[in-house]
Formats: structure tokens, sequence, C-alpha cells
């Protein structure tokens, strides 16, 4: 790589939309300088066709889920729920192997690419084969998702995931989660061989799947293991009532409250997943420990969850961040959209996450920034956005969607976030390199072709 100098006529730093910023990148894919009020920019520099802002990280996602997104969608008998859902990915993940699961990351990673998301945490638990045996190596599944993100210039963090049983009263797996199975020190032997593989843009965390399908014994186990570890730790928590029903019951607390009273309990690596069915309590322990929450707020929606908390979550200073979780939407502005509309709806109110009396009067802006920085917590990233030292990913706004005609460069972010969908952003750069240029992806079609074919295989006896 050489250095790059992009000259932006508006970007988006601390906060706010900042006039003429020069940024420059150096051959390491980060940046080295970013220079506000540069009205006459240096003449060798590109000239970016429309406002800058930065990447977003999609906080969780299980890309094998992109297999059946907006395929589960009737109900056959009285009542449908999570765990009617659950069923149906249980058997499209019995089928997919290793090169169907790296055509169906692409095309989900170039997608998500085409709409500013450009890192990607992988709540890693599809590991084994449809036996539930060991590949040759048993990363063989990781290193899919790690070669669908260099063919198509996403960048990763991988998180194995600690799965061991089907519930708080079971000892083992069900047949159809066999696939899934790996232990505490499992779990760390695979974070310690993808760090030390160390694939281009790729980055190892942790992560339990739920205080349902982990034994509190390998949770501790897992916990002693990572004593010293820094990068970022997932578990999906609360995320159903039943869920937390269930927990009282196996384990007599609620599940943050458990977890944040076990061993070190929680700190600033912990990320949890959901949290939709948090207690004011809990959101207390949580914003006391330093931990994020990573909210979901369309699959959360598509399973029927429930609605997080969002007024109280950011009255705290907790990290925030969002997922495309199922991939049933896969858009970071429909994401944030869904936040505020959820609480609009019961609440009966508009503009609830906005807080003018902390100078905040915007709510696209106020929650924008919120997971723009938890995003980088929940990847392992001490540095985001558009400041030195940070990785060198930007997004160009597309002025001429028609959603964004004549909107007023103050009120720019707010038409993102709430107005018309559209193909509101023309560019995408990461660490340093365009992966998207005029709305336009190098390996698209390529990328759609073996997408499809695999879904025809996956789909030529249709689970049901």
């Amino acid at each position: 790589m050489t250095e790059t100098m992009l000259w932006a006529p508006i970007a988006w730093l601390s906060g706010n939309w900042q006039q003429a910023v020069l940024l420059e990148a150096g051959a390491d894919g980060l940046w080295s300088h970013v220079t506000t009020g540069v009205s006459e920019p240096p003449p060798q520099v590109q000239r970016l066709a429309g406002p800058a802002l930065p990447g977003l990280v999609n906080a969780h996602s299980h890309a094998f889920q992109r297999a059946f997104a907006g395929l589960a969608e009737r109900r056959e008998g009285e009542v449908d729920d999570f765990w009617g859902w659950r069923e149906q990915l249980y058997r499209v993940a019995g089928r997919l192997e290793p090169p169907q699961l790296q055509a169906i990351a692409a095309q989900l990673y170039i997608e998500l690419l085409r709409v500013g998301y450009t890192h990607v945490c992988e709540f890693h638990y599809l590991q084994h084969r449809r036996d539930g045996s060991l590949y040759q190596d048993p990363l063989e599944m990781s290193w899919a998702l790690a070669l669908a993100a260099a063919e198509t210039g996403m960048q990763l963090t991988l998180l194995p995931v600690l799965y061991e049983r089907a519930g708080f009263d079971q000892s083992t797996l069900a047949p159809e989660q066999r696939r899934f199975r790996a232990g505490a020190d499992q779990v760390w032997a695979m974070q310690s061989a993808i760090s030390s593989r160390r694939p281009a843009g790729v980055r190892a965390g942790l992560a339990i799947h739920s205080l349902r399908a982990a034994a509190s014994d390998s949770i501790a186990r897992l916990r002693e293991l990572a004593e010293h570890f820094t990068g970022p730790i997932h578990i999906h928590v609360a995320e159903q009532a039943r869920e937390v029903e269930q927990c009282i019951g196996a384990l007599g607390a609620r599940p943050i409250e458990w977890l944040a009273r076990q061993g070190g309990g929680l700190d600033s690596r912990w990320h949890l997943v959901h949290a939709t069915h948090a207690s004011p309590a809990e959101i207390e322990l949580v914003a006391s420990s330093g931990a994020g929450v990573v909210l979901c707020p369309t699959t959360e929606a598509n399973l029927g969850d429930g609605i997080a908390d969002l007024p109280a979550w950011l009255a705290t200073a907790v990290p925030i961040s969002i997922g495309s979780d199922s991939q049933v939407t896969r858009a970071w502005r429909e994401e944030l959209r869904w936040l505020e509309y959820g609480q609009r709806l019961v609440k009966q109110q508009r503009n609830i996450a906005a807080a003018p009396a902390l100078g905040q009067p915007s709510t696209a802006a106020r929650l924008f920034e919120r997971v723009l920085q938890g995003g980088a917590s929940a990847a392992g990233f001490a540095r985001w956005g558009f400041q030195v030292g940070a990785r060198a990913d930007l997004l160009v706004v597309d002025r001429t969607d028609s959603s964004l005609l004549g909107v007023p460069d103050s009120l720019l972010l707010d038409a993102l976030v709430f107005s018309s969908p559209g193909r509101q952003l023309r560019d995408v750069m990461v660490a340093g390199r365009w992966q998207i240029k005029d709305h336009e992806h190098l390996h698209a079609m390529q990328v759609a072709t073996r997408f499809e074919h695999a879904m025809v295989q996956l789909w030529r006896e249709p689970p049901h």
C-alpha cells in the first residue's frame, strides 16, 4: 500500500459535521493525519464525491444465517416464536459445508460493505462436520469466514463460541446441535490458533453462547484461561423472557446479575448481546462494570424477543453497539431506525433517543455516535473513526440519492437514518483501500453466482 490523501467537503468528527476535512492514511492502513478547515487542499489529493462518514462495526453476526434470511416467515401451528424459528436454524445449519459457508459469507460481506459496515464480529459456533466430528483442521469453518472476508475486503473479529449443552436442565447437546460443540479449553485453543496464524484483517476474541448453553464450571474455566486476555468476550444474555425465567430457576439469579457476581465479574472486555430483558438493577450493574451491550433490533423484532430499555441504556456510559445477527436486515440505518421506532411505539412519543438537555437534539446523531464508539469496543479496537491511529475506514455519502436531494448539511445524518431507503452510500474504504466505488464491488457478480449456487444446493429439498 501507498499513502492516501483524501479531502471531504464535510466529514463526521467528534459527533458533528466538520467542514473541509483533509484525511491522510499511511501505508499501514491507519489514519496518520486528520485536519479540518482545509479550504485549499493539495493538488494531489483525492476529492471525495460527497460527505464522509466513518465506517461502522457490525458487532453481532451469524454469517451462515444469511442462507435463510426471510425464509422462515410462515406459521403452520397456532403460535410461532423464537423457539420455533430455532428449529429452522438447526435444519439449515445441519446442511452447510465450508465452501457453501464461504460463498454465503462472501455475499453477506459485500452486502454489509455496501451499506457501510466495515468490520464484523462473527459470533461463530458452526464448527464441526455434520455428524459432529472434527474437521482435519478444527478451524476449517473459521477459515471459510476468513477467506470470505479476504475476498471481499471486509475485516473480522472471529469469536469462537463455548457451546456444550441444550439447556439449563440438560448435560449434553441435542443431536441437531452436535456441530456446535466446543468446551472452554477448545474455545481458548481456537482463539489462540487464530491469533497465532493472524490472517490478514482478522483478529480473535472469545464468546459464550448463553448461560443455558454453557455450564457454570465451563464458564469459570474460560474465565481462568482468559485471566490476562485483553480481547473482547461476547455472550447472548436475557434475549427471551423464558430464558430469564429458566435462569432464575436454575441459578437463582437473573442472567446479567449472575454473570456480574461470578468469578471476576464483568469488565470492559464483556459485551452482552441483546440484554432485551435486563432489569434496571442489572443495567446499573453493567454500567458500573464497564461492560458493553450489543443491540440487534431488527432481529429482536423478527424473533419476537421484546424491546430493550433504550433510554435506560443511553442514560449510562455503557458502550452500545449494533449487529445484524440473523441477517434478516443488513443495514445499520435500519438498526438505528428500529432502535428508535420500537421506543416510539411503546411510549407513543417521538425522538426518544434525543437529549436536548445534553446538547444532543438529533436522535440520529446521538445513536450514531454511541454505536460508532461502542462497536469499536465490541470488536477490540481502542481507536475508531476519523482520528490519528484509527483504521482508515470511510464512507462517502451519495448526495444525488433521491432521499438526500436538497437536505441541509446540518440535517444530513437525520435524513440518512430516517428518510426513505435508497443507495445512500457511494464509496466504501476499509483500511485505506476502496472496496466499493460508485456503488459497485469488483467481485460482486462472481460472488453472487457462487451464493446462488450454494442456495440452490441448500434449498433443493427445502427445510420444513
